[in-house]
Parts: structure tokens; C-alpha cells; sequence
């Protein structure tokens, strides 16, 4: 059994070193002095300076973030109604196939899910001259179309396990369903719908593939930007770029995880002091 566990635990170790040891060999690199990224000319922060002066990534950084806080914003939304309609509404003709529609983005490959989006664009300014170009708005909508699937799942997840006597009882006492769901359900919620914004904002922020399928002239994201940049050389830069990529997305996650813990605790009853009696 020892034998096992130890077996276990190396595997483990093997395979958490394999995924974060080249993250943090590209965090410790990006303060490299020499241009050549595989050998150390001391520590400097130039390359971080040199990219504050860079406009083509600050702008491409600006458009990936603007469109990743819109399309988590929304997908978050449509994605938790999607999860409630599916979980709590009696079960109608065709939910089967709704629910299969919403989750397909899931296994669906991104080529197909990029390719489909794009002719769907084509149409549309065929039919109704709309979108003229594509650019901002066609990504985003591609990124909600795929993120909310993500959010759906998890949102789905948290009520499979949520208590619905607290929305009976407040049902009973009079409270009004559209009272309810935001008194009531959503605190509940609260966890998974930010643990799902997490989750799509990422999705839309390492975004390459159907991103390049929807984007058009001077719309060019971030990691559209970088991938670029890769095929002549990887420069100390990239590394730059992806040392505050992976700080941003973590303090995401610290402050995510505070939040929701703070309010974990809030909903938690106090303690009630015990009745003495002489």
C-alpha cells in the first residue's frame, strides 16, 4: 500500500512539474538582460519597459481585454439562465436537445466552431449588410457563443447540489418568484457564477483559433498578436507578455477566491447563545 501511495504521489509531482515548471522558466526568463531567451545575461527589467512603449501590443492587450470582460459579462448571464431553465423548469418537448445545444460548444473542435461562426457572418452581411466588418463586435459574439457553455455547466453543477428549501420557504411566506430568484437564488449562486465569469474571461483571453476566423482588419487581439510574434522567433517580450498574463489571471483568481469565502462565511448562521435557565 505504501508502495502505492508513493508510486501515486510521484506521478503527481511528475505531472504538476510538467505543466508548471515551463510557467515559471518563462516568468524568471522575461526578466532576462540578453535577447537570446535560452541563455541568462542577468537580471533586468527592460523588456517590460520596452513593452509599456510598444502601442501595437498595448492596443491588442486593450481589445483582448475589452472583449473578454464584455463576453464573460454576458455569457455569464445567458450561460446561468441556460443552467436554471435546464435544471429547475418542468421538462418540455425538445429539452433534451437544448440541452445538448448548449453544452455541443463543449467537445465541439474550435476549427468547426470558428469556420461555422465565420460563414454565419458572411450570411448575415449578405442578408442584412450587417456585420459590414468584421472586427470587435464579430469576436465577441464568437466568444459568448462558446463561453456560455462553460458557464452553463458549472452554474448546472451548483444547483444540482443547492438546497431548494430556502426558495420553498420563501415561497411560502409570500415572496414573490422574481424577488426570490434575486434574494434568494442568486446568493446561492454566487460562487459558481463567479467561478464561471473566471472561466469564460480566460476562455475569451488565450482565444487564438476562432478568434482568427472571425477578426478582420484592425482587429488583431492578443493572443493573435502573439502567435504572430512566435513564428519569427520567440523574443524576451513574449515572455514579458505571458509573465503578465499569467500574474493577471491569478490575481483573479486570489481575489475571486477571497470573495466568495468572505461571503461563504457571512451566509453562514451565527452561533446562537445558549439558553440558561436557573
Amino acid at each position: 500500500m505504501k508502495r502505492r501511495n508513493a508510486s501515486l504521489l510521484t506521478l503527481v509531482v511528475f505531472g504538476y512539474a510538467f505543466l508548471y515548471v515551463p510557467i515559471f522558466s518563462v516568468m524568471i526568463y522575461s526578466f532576462n538582460d540578453s535577447r537570446l531567451v535560452t541563455l541568462w545575461g542577468g537580471f533586468s527589467v527592460r523588456w517590460y519597459a520596452e513593452l509599456l512603449q510598444n502601442e501595437q501590443i498595448l492596443e491588442a492587450a486593450l481589445l483582448s481585454l475589452r472583449i473578454a470582460t464584455v463576453s464573460a459579462t454576458v455569457a455569464t448571464a445567458l450561460g446561468a439562465l441556460a443552467a436554471i431553465a435546464l435544471r429547475r423548469l418542468i421538462r418540455f418537448r425538445g429539452s433534451l436537445l437544448l440541452s445538448g445545444m448548449i453544452t455541443a460548444p463543449l467537445v465541439m473542435p474550435e476549427i468547426i466552431t470558428g469556420l461555422s461562426l465565420l460563414f454565419l457572418f458572411i450570411s448575415l452581411a449578405d442578408l442584412t449588410s450587417w456585420p459590414a466588418t468584421r472586427g470587435a463586435a464579430t469576436i465577441t459574439i464568437a466568444h459568448i457563443t462558446f463561453s456560455m457553455a462553460y458557464v452553463a455547466v458549472v452554474v448546472r453543477s451548483r444547483l444540482a447540489g443547492m438546497d431548494e428549501s430556502l426558495e420553498d420557504a420563501a415561497m411560502d411566506l409570500g415572496g414573490r418568484p422574481l424577488r426570490v430568484f434575486f434574494d434568494i437564488t442568486v446568493p446561492l449562486l454566487f460562487p459558481a457564477l463567479v467561478a464561471g465569469w473566471l472561466l469564460a474571461f480566460t476562455l475569451s483571453l488565450d482565444d487564438l483559433v476562432i478568434s482568427s476566423f472571425v477578426s478582420g482588419p484592425g482587429a488583431t487581439t492578443l493572443p493573435m498578436l502573439i502567435f504572430a510574434k512566435v513564428r519569427l522567433g520567440v523574443t524576451p517580450d513574449i515572455n514579458a507578455i505571458a509573465t503578465l498574463i499569467i500574474l493577471m489571471v491569478a490575481a483573479g483568481v486570489i481575489v475571486a477566491a477571497t470573495i466568495t469565502r468572505h461571503r461563504d462565511r457571512a451566509a453562514l448562521p451565527s452561533p446562537r447563545p445558549a439558553n440558561l435557565s436557573s
